[in-house]
């Protein structure tokens, strides 16, 4: 029986600070297009992502993990239009998600990471931090939710999330959530939401930097602390660097 796809509004929860007129131009049937991934017991995957672009974007993606198996996702999100990024993952006993994502930039745009995370046996770990830059009138969220089985024993997850608005009219929103049935786990999360140090900034113009170059070197280590769980260095750079190029030309 065929159905016809409708959007969601902001009365529901994991749509509550969407751009949905964005959503509205990429189109209902979109919600339907998900990238499906298992990893089988004791494999380990690792994926990177650059996203964003002059047009809306919606990525949904659904992981699945064997037991003992590791997925680790990094991701940019720096486009000049509104952009989300969509993850759901089912961990197996003894199973570790690592996540990593920034988003970064200006206009009006909207970007956001919305993930939920199911622990369905014991002993699985997830670890995830999102780092948030913004000015104008841009908006940064993290949804994050987190589910533990009652019998997800030993369980261990956590969410850290930090956003730095360099303008007044910018914003970030955080919505932790957590779920849990299972009394033997370590559960954690943490969000804060602050402005550029301009005592460190003026430490280091008056040191000879320019204040461009100060600026780029306090955001770069603000967004560091997401893909700092990134062995890789090439891929470390490549987003840390589509990210900071959003910075080049902003009048701040």
């Amino acid at each position: 029986m065929s159905h016809t796809a409708t959007l969601p509004t902001r009365r529901d929860e994991a749509w509550r600070y969407a751009d949905i007129d964005a959503l509205d131009t990429i189109g209902a049937d979109a919600l339907d297009s998900w990238k499906d991934v298992t990893l089988v017991a004791g494999e380990t995957r690792r994926h990177t992502m650059v996203v964003g672009s002059d047009k809306p974007e919606l990525h949904r993606i659904r992981l699945t993990l064997g037991e003992g198996a590791r997925a680790e996702l990094f991701v940019t999100n720096a486009g000049a239009a509104s952009a989300r990024v969509e993850v759901e993952i089912e961990l197996g006993k003894g199973a570790h998600f690592e996540f990593g994502g920034v988003t970064i930039g200006g206009g009006e745009a909207v970007r956001e990471f919305v993930t939920t995370t199911n622990h369905a046996e014991p002993g699985g770990a997830s670890n995830q931090i999102v780092r948030a830059v913004h000015w104008d009138e841009a908006a940064g969220n993290f949804l994050g939710e987190i589910k533990v089985a009652r019998h997800a024993q030993k369980t261990d997850a956590a969410q850290d999330f930090k956003a730095l608005l360099l303008e007044a009219g910018a914003s970030a929103n955080a919505v932790p959530q957590l779920e849990i049935y299972a009394d033997d786990v370590k559960c954690a999360h943490g969000a804060t939401v602050g402005q550029l140090d301009e005592s460190a900034r003026y430490y280091m113009a008056a040191r000879g930097l320019s204040p461009e170059r100060a600026k780029a070197l306090l955001v770069q280590a603000f967004i560091g602390d997401a893909f700092v769980n990134l062995d890789d260095e090439a891929q470390r750079d490549e987003l840390l660097g589509a990210a900071l190029s959003r910075l080049e030309g902003a009048e701040l």
